[in-house]
């Protein structure tokens, strides 16, 4: 063993022996040995360790994402489930949103009927009949009001003249517009009572004979002018007079611009019921009048039943 060491043995075993000292380079290779062997060993046992933890993060990774996988399907099985409902709740409120607006449209509809029958039960179904030897009104019918037409529209102060008051501001915006438009257009007559047209009539009759008379003026309860929306227009230039009227400017006016206002012309060329009259023209209300003008119509071409559709529009 001592030569092993390098170290020589003594002959006496008890003589005392001084130990070969080592070189620097000899105790630097062995201090590193072992420093290189610990270094081995804590290395390979740290890295046992790592890889112990490793392989257990990766375990409990694995278990993880299993666990993610399985809630993240459960999650979506949800969200369908909410999505179902969700859009069954949709459509639920699609089906009672049309059915309330099914039912407002029902309420609207009954609203709107209640609201035109109460406007209709208020309006004088007389005011759009087919007169003029048609329909007869009693001698004790009268416009439920009447109001005087202003001086400045009358042709003659010394001729006052009567109209159905809701009548009575479309026919004045007429005449105003006339005057703005520098036309010569006055009223000679309006409303006209059943004694008052029994009396006309007469004179007529007498004057031209009955045969004549009724050719231009209707008997006592089928005139027009009874219900209070009838004027009977002049202009300067005729003496006072409405024949020739269809001559004038202001004839030709009032077929360009009378509808505007609600007015028609009653008695055209070539009517059944009398001979032409250019002056005698009836408020229908501007909706008929219009409808009249732009299909190029008279009253008496309509039907009733046509005429009586306006009715309830015919002071708007």
């Amino acid at each position: 063993m001592l030569q092993l060491l390098g170290m020589k043995s003594f002959s006496n075993p008890k003589s005392k022996y001084k130990p070969k000292q080592f070189s620097t380079g000899t105790l630097l290779a062995l201090v590193s040995a072992l420093v290189l062997g610990g270094l081995f060993m804590y290395g390979y046992t740290r890295i046992s360790s790592l890889s112990d933890q490793v392989e257990k993060l990766s375990s409990e990774l694995a278990s993880s994402t299993a666990l993610l996988a399985e809630r993240t399907d459960a999650l979506g099985r949800d969200l369908t489930d909410v999505n179902d409902v969700v859009v069954g709740l949709a459509q639920s409120l699609i089906r009672s949103d049309l059915t309330i607006k099914g039912f407002q449209g029902v309420v609207g509809d009954i609203s709107g009927r209640v609201s035109v029958l109460d406007k209709l039960s208020k309006t004088d179904p007389e005011l759009l009949q087919k007169y003029s030897k048609v329909y007869f009104l009693n001698e004790h019918y009268a416009p439920i009001r009447l109001v005087e037409i202003e001086n400045q529209y009358l042709y003659t102060d010394s001729e006052p003249a009567q109209i159905h008051a809701l009548v009575s501001r479309h026919v004045q915006n007429l005449l105003r517009a006339a005057q703005i438009q520098e036309v010569p257009l006055y009223v000679k007559s309006a409303y006209r009572s059943f004694d008052e047209q029994k009396y006309l009539k007469s004179s007529y009759a007498a004057t031209y004979g009955a045969g004549t008379a009724n050719q231009f003026s209707a008997d006592q309860g089928y005139s027009e002018h009874q219900l209070g929306t009838t004027v009977d227009f002049i202009t300067t230039g005729l003496g006072g007079q409405l024949y020739g009227f269809e001559n004038t400017q202001a004839y030709q006016w009032m077929q360009d611009a009378a509808y505007k206002y609600g007015f028609v012309l009653s008695y055209p060329s070539n009517n059944t019921s009398y001979i032409f009259e250019p002056w005698h023209w009836r408020y229908v209300g501007i909706k008929l009048a219009v409808f009249l003008h732009e299909q190029n119509k008279y009253f008496y071409d309509l039907e009733q039943r046509e005429i009586d559709e306006y009715l309830v529009n015919i002071f708007d």
